[in-house]
């Protein structure tokens, strides 16, 4: 039986990258699962189409999570579709990297965090309030970023150094109620995120820097992300788990 078969899922940003890896592995164990998507619609029913169509269950649905008012539609339809949740995957996030200090404004601060720290931070609230008796599985993507940060980087990596202490911080107060939050921390990733913040130079020197001498794929931190929703995971939480290949 499928490690998940009877657990339902939200993971946000899963049109594509490692939102997409992450939605198609955790169906693949059996979880329904809701993909989650702000623009890409096209893309996020292309993923949820091929789960239904390779045997699982997924539908998908629209929300900004940079927008709080739209947070909350996000948990209802996952609630009207499936009754229940037990795992959200907090992936959502946007990255403006190589912005020096003086080139830094108040809108390349706030849609950072907006999204990465507070559409984070309010999503898991609603999660957790619609995680039922058994407990549940709070997972949050942040980056390797906050080991090596590097010039222009200061304002996301700040974002996701955010995430990584909310992590600590609520896995402390939702562990009473069997509800586990962890982090997964991917190095340097093949994304389109990637594409779009560092050059072709810049990511052959990371490549070059990382023992397994390769980019890191989706599939990659998507199957790292499953083994924390599993109940082998169970007694794992407040970490920051890393899936860098060593870089």
């Amino acid at each position: 039986m499928p490690r998940l078969s009877t657990k339902v899922a939200i993971v946000t940003g899963a049109s594509r990258g490692i939102g997409e890896a992450i939605a198609r592995k955790l169906a693949a164990d059996g979880a329904k699962v809701v993909v989650n998507f702000a623009n890409s619609g096209e893309l996020a029913e292309k993923v949820a189409s091929e789960i239904r169509y390779a045997g699982g269950q997924a539908v998908a649905t629209q929300a900004d999570l940079s927008d709080p008012a739209q947070i909350p539609e996000l948990f209802e339809i996952a609630r009207l579709a499936y009754l229940r949740l037990d795992i959200l995957v907090n992936n959502a996030g946007v990255a403006e990297l190589n912005t020096p200090l003086e080139q830094i404004t108040v809108a390349h601060y706030t849609r950072q965090f907006d999204l990465n720290v507070r559409g984070l931070l309010l999503a898991t609230k609603l999660a957790a309030a619609a995680m039922g008796d058994d407990g549940g599985r709070i997972i949050n993507i942040t980056s390797g970023i906050t080991r090596s940060p590097g010039p222009g980087s200061s304002v996301y990596a700040a974002t996701k150094a955010s995430v990584e202490m909310l992590t600590k911080c609520l896995a402390k107060e939702l562990g009473p109620r069997q509800i586990t939050v962890n982090a997964v921390a991917p190095g340097v990733t093949e994304t389109d995120m990637l594409r779009a913040a560092m050059s072709p130079k810049a990511t052959e020197g990371l490549v070059q820097m990382t023992p397994l001498g390769r980019l890191g794929r989706p599939e990659d931190i998507a199957d790292v992300v499953a083994f924390i929703a599993s109940d082998e995971a169970r007694w794992i939480t407040g970490e920051i788990i890393g899936a860098t290949g060593g870089l």
